[in-house]
C-alpha cells in the first residue's frame, strides 16, 4: 500500500468513526431531556456513587514526523501502532491513566535518495524503530460541565505524563535504502535502549452508550535521548507521533453512572426540582396558607372594640363603648355619693362618711382610689376614739365558692393594711371573709354584683 492510498484510508476511517460518534451523541442528547443520566448520584455524594474505572484499546498510525519540530526525516512513512489504557476517573475533570503503547516508527529521506545528494540531516537516510512504552498520564477533560445539554455526548481532553520507552532502532546511511545496513548500539546491548519518555496528547471522546465510548486522539512522545532513529539527532531530542482511534469501556453497574459523563449542572438542577421535594414545598405552602387564614380570623374585629370576634362575648358593641377583655361594656362608674356624710371631706371631693362600704373591681382585691377618702375618715375616727373594728369581706357569685372565700379575705386584708399604714393599731382590727354569702343585692344583674364586691365595717 503506497502512502497516498494509506492516507485516504486513514482519513476516511476517522471521518466515519467521528460521524458515528457524533450521531450517537446527538441521539443521547435528544433522548435525555428529562434525565440527567446520573442515576441515584447526588451532589457532594463522593466518587463512590459513580463508576470510575475504564479499560481502553486503540490502534492507529505512527510517524517520525511531528509538526513544528526538527524531525529526523523529511518524509512521512506510516507504520502500525497500538495501545492499551487503564484509567481511574478521580473527578469530573481529572483522571489518572496507565498507558501502554507499542509498534514501529519508520522514516526515510526520499528526496535525498532520488537526487543522489547523499545523506541528509543527521547522517542517515532510513530508520525503522520498534518500541514499547509504558507510563502514567494525567488526563484533563474539557466540557464535562455543560449548561447547554443535560447529558454530555462529546468530551475533549488533554493528557500528559511520564514513562519508560524500550526501543530498538535500525538505520541506514545508504542513499535510497529501504532496510537497515547498520544496527545502532547505544549501550552495547544489541541495539536495545531504555529511556525515559514524556507523552503529550489531545483527543475527543464520543459516547456510544452508558459504558462504551469511541476515543480518537493524537499523542506526541519525546524520548530523553537523541538516538530513537538510530543516528544521533543532537541537539534535538528524539520524538515520534501516534494518531489513533479506539474503544473505551467503563466498568460498573447500571445503578452507578460513569463519572466521566455525569453533568453536575444537571444533577444540581434535578435535586432542586426533585418531585418529592416539590410536593413537600407545595404541602408546606398549603399549611402556611392555613396558618395565615387562622391568624386573619383571630385578628378579625367586626365591631372595632379591640376584641377579636372569636373572643368577643358581646358582638356589635356600639362604636366608642369602653369594653372589658371579653368585649362587653364596662359598668358605669360607682356613685360614691350614697356613702357620703356631712362633715367628712376628701381631697377635691364632697363630704364623705366613715365606715361606708368599700367597693372592688371584678375578681380584684386592689383598693380603688375612690375609696381613699372613706378609709381616711374611718382611720381618723378609729384613732381618735380608740375603738376596735371588724372588717368583713364579701364577693359576688362569679367563680367557685372557695375562690370567692379567698377573694373576700384578701379584700378585708387590703382594707386592714391601709388602716394600719395610716396609724390604726393592728390589734384593733379583725378581719373575716364571707365569700359570696350575705349578698346585699341581686347577683343575677351586673349592678347587683358590683354592690356585693365589698368590705363592710363593724365598729365595736
Amino acid at each position: 500500500m503506497n502512502y497516498s492510498t494509506l492516507k485516504k484510508t486513514v482519513v476516511l476511517s476517522f471521518v466515519s468513526l467521528m460521524a458515528v460518534g457524533m450521531a450517537n451523541a446527538q441521539t443521547a442528547t435528544d433522548t435525555s431531556k428529562m434525565s440527567s443520566g446520573t442515576g441515584t448520584a447526588k451532589v457532594f455524594g463522593g466518587a463512590s456513587q459513580y463508576s470510575t474505572w475504564s479499560l481502553g484499546v486503540n490502534v492507529g498510525v505512527t510517524s517520525g514526523l511531528v509538526p513544528f519540530q526538527n524531525n529526523s526525516t523529511n518524509d512521512f512513512k506510516a507504520s502500525l501502532g497500538w495501545g492499551l489504557t487503564l484509567r481511574d476517573q478521580l473527578s469530573h475533570f481529572f483522571s489518572l491513566q496507565l498507558d501502554y503503547y507499542g509498534g514501529k516508527v519508520q522514516g526515510d529521506d526520499v528526496a535525498s535518495a532520488n537526487t543522489g545528494a547523499g545523506t541528509s540531516k543527521y547522517g542517515g537516510t532510513y530508520f525503522s524503530t520498534t518500541f514499547n512504552s509504558i507510563g502514567i498520564s494525567g488526563v484533563v477533560n474539557v466540557g464535562s460541565v455543560s449548561f447547554l445539554h443535560r447529558k454530555n455526548g462529546v468530551i475533549f481532553y488533554a493528557s500528559g505524563g511520564l514513562g519508560l520507552d524500550m526501543y530498538k532502532p535500525t538505520y541506514s546511511k545508504t542513499v535510497g535504502a529501504t532496510t537497515g545496513d547498520l544496527n545502532y548500539d547505544n549501550n552495547s546491548h544489541g541495539g536495545k535502549v531504555t529511556e525515559l519518555d514524556m507523552p503529550l496528547g489531545v483527543g475527543v471522546k464520543f459516547k456510544l452508550s452508558d459504558a462504551l465510548a469511541l476515543n480518537v486522539g493524537y499523542t506526541t512522545t519525546w524520548v530523553d535521548n537523541y538516538n530513537f532513529s538510530g543516528f544521533k539527532t543532537y541537539p534535538d531530542f528524539s520524538h515520534y507521533a501516534y494518531t489513533y482511534a479506539g474503544l473505551e469501556y467503563t466498568f460498573g453497574t447500571k445503578t452507578k453512572p460513569a463519572l466521566e459523563w455525569a453533568n453536575p449542572v444537571a444533577m444540581m438542577y434535578d435535586e432542586l426540582y426533585d418531585a418529592a421535594l416539590r410536593q413537600e414545598v407545595e404541602a408546606l405552602k398549603g399549611r402556611v396558607a392555613n396558618v395565615e387564614t387562622a391568624v386573619n380570623d383571630l385578628k378579625k374585629d367586626s365591631d372595632g372594640d379591640g376584641v377579636s370576634d372569636q373572643f368577643d362575648k358581646c358582638p356589635n358593641t356600639p362604636a366608642g363603648t369602653a369594653v372589658d377583655g371579653s368585649g362587653c361594656p364596662l359598668p358605669a362608674p360607682i356613685d360614691t355619693s350614697v356613702f357620703m356624710r356631712k362633715g367628712m371631706t376628701g381631697p377635691g371631693m364632697a363630704p364623705v362618711s366613715a365606715y361606708s362600704n368599700i367597693q372592688f373591681e371584678f375578681d380584684s382585691s386592689v383598693l380603688k382610689t375612690s375609696s381613699y377618702p372613706i378609709l381616711d375618715a374611718t382611720s381618723a375616727d378609729l384613732r381618735s376614739s380608740g375603738a376596735s373594728c371588724e372588717l368583713d369581706g364579701y364577693a359576688s357569685s362569679e367563680g367557685t365558692a372557695a375562690h370567692n372565700m379567698r377573694l373576700s379575705k384578701d379584700r378585708a386584708n387590703s382594707v386592714k393594711t391601709y388602716l394600719v399604714n395610716s396609724g390604726v393599731a393592728a390589734k384593733k382590727l379583725k378581719i373575716k371573709g364571707y365569700g359570696e354569702t350575705h349578698p346585699i343585692a341581686d347577683n343575677s344583674t351586673e349592678e347587683g354584683r358590683i354592690k356585693n364586691r365589698r368590705v363592710e365595717f363593724k365598729k365595736k
